[in-house]
């Protein structure tokens, strides 16, 4: 069963109606065969126009759809041999962050990313994507490792932030974050990262400063929530959707700003509604822009991502 968000409700009406249909011509020895195909012609324009035209508020509450893939529903769908490797050699293993060795058609990689998890006790124990100062230091031993055997970094990010709790911050998450950042920007082999579902704060360009940032259409990307903006702005949650209008936190407006490189399209109605569909074009995408950038020398390659974000704004 499809999860409908709160702007889905006429869509759900419509899917509800069509449900009762045919559990009537089950139940009974009338055709109405033609009737729900009309009304499922029409629920698919509904959701086709719907998602046309989605508010920044929209797209962010879709980005983080409990039923959008998750990381490891893309190294499953595009990630072969995968190995993983945990720890940051100094104190825990973060599984906020997972990362390890893999091959994305045929060629040798190392995937990072952030796993939110997809129930209740997964979401415990992956802690809801937010990552600790051992996640981010967990991520600089899995760069460290892929420049010294030459291999590329792709990172899938989708994270609300880094955690903001005190144990974080005693172990010194600030500092993790920059170094995290730093080791993007340094390393000697191409990088891409996709905004997947949420890219929140530091927590997400901790692994996001790469020479390719692509981001799913329906994602977001944004220096703090909505709901953080608006309290601060407005000192209530309650004007997160204008806080969203005016942090341009969609792919169209980044791609616009110069902070993303490319927009990968989702199927209708979003990632969440045709999965298999979204991995696939996600992991073309990825390899497509290896591809651009393989060949280039480590030189070459810290030159482009610092006139990158040099760029910027």
């Amino acid at each position: 069963m499809i999860a409908y968000l709160e702007f889905e409700k006429p869509i759900a009406e419509l899917q509800a109606r069509i449900g009762e249909l045919r559990e009537t011509a089950h139940a009974g020895s009338i055709d109405i065969a033609g009737e729900v195909s009309k009304l499922e012609a029409k629920s698919d324009r509904l959701l086709r126009d719907t998602y046309a035209k989605l508010t920044p508020w929209q797209k962010t509450q879709v980005a983080r759809h409990p039923d959008r893939p998750h990381l490891k529903d893309y190294i499953a769908g595009f990630i072969t041999d995968f190995m993983p490797l945990a720890g940051d050699r100094a104190f825990a293993d973060d599984l906020a962050i997972i990362g390890g060795l893999g091959r994305l058609d045929g060629r040798r990689v190392m995937v990072i990313g952030h796993e939110k998890g997809d129930d209740t006790a997964t979401r415990l124990r992956h802690n809801f994507g937010m990552a600790k100062p051992e996640g981010y230091r967990k991520a600089i031993r899995l760069m460290e490792l892929a420049d010294r055997f030459g291999l590329p970094v792709v990172t899938l990010v989708d994270t609300p932030g880094a955690f903001p709790g005190i144990q974080a911050e005693e172990r010194g998450q600030a500092e993790a974050i920059a170094r995290s950042t730093e080791q993007c920007l340094a390393l000697g082999v191409p990088m891409v990262a996709a905004i997947v579902g949420e890219g929140g704060s530091g927590g997400a360009i901790a692994v996001a400063a790469a020479n390719k940032v692509i981001m799913f259409e329906h994602a977001v990307y944004s220096v703090i929530s909505p709901e953080g903006c608006a309290s601060i702005l407005w000192r209530t949650g309650d004007k997160a959707a204008d806080a969203a209008e005016a942090m341009k936190v969609t792919a169209a407006e980044l791609l616009k700003l110069g902070v993303i490189d490319r927009i990968v399209p989702e199927p209708t109605g979003g990632a969440h509604r045709n999965a298999a569909v979204a991995i696939a074009s996600l992991g073309a995408a990825i390899g497509e822009e290896l591809d651009k950038l393989s060949g280039k020398k480590p030189a070459a390659l810290r030159a482009a991502r610092r006139d990158k974000y040099l760029a910027i704004g």
